[in-house]
């Protein structure tokens, strides 16, 4: 079941992009079960009563790593699980991979993509500075 946490993690948590085949995601670390510590609280915030009275919060801890992930974005307690897993999945590649997490992946992508962007614009507006210095002339 966690082995197909770890490829719901590629194609649901991060944004899809079209040159998705340049992301590297062998590196995602697997959860081991015996790692985890799970814990059901009370949840807090927006929601009113309903929301203070049951224990839909789920607190999840990495105990090797120490890093603590807690959801509350739905109603439902396996949802939450679900989704804090996916959390977790995630801080853990920040953390051990770096600058080569799915994350940073895009990022770079992300960046890369935006500065061809910006060289188009700039060839593109110095092609109608010369356009129009030609119409004046003319």
């Amino acid at each position: 079941m966690f082995q197909r946490l770890r490829l719901v993690v590629c194609s649901v948590n991060f944004r899809l992009l079209s040159s998705k085949k340049h992301i590297d995601y062998s590196q995602v670390p697997a959860l081991n079960e015996q790692d985890l510590e799970e814990k059901q609280v009370k949840g807090s915030g927006p929601g009113g009563q309903k929301v203070n009275k049951t224990s839909s919060c789920i607190v999840l801890k990495h105990i090797p790593t120490g890093i603590v992930v807690k959801c509350q974005e739905t109603r439902s307690v396996l949802q939450n699980k679900k989704i804090a897993r996916l959390h977790l999945i995630t801080k853990l590649d920040n953390t051990i991979n770096g600058e080569n997490s799915v994350e940073a992946q895009i990022k770079r992508l992300e960046n890369k993509k935006r500065g061809c962007n910006e060289q188009k614009r700039e060839k593109l507006n110095q092609l109608k500075q010369k356009w129009k210095e030609l119409q004046n002339i003319e």
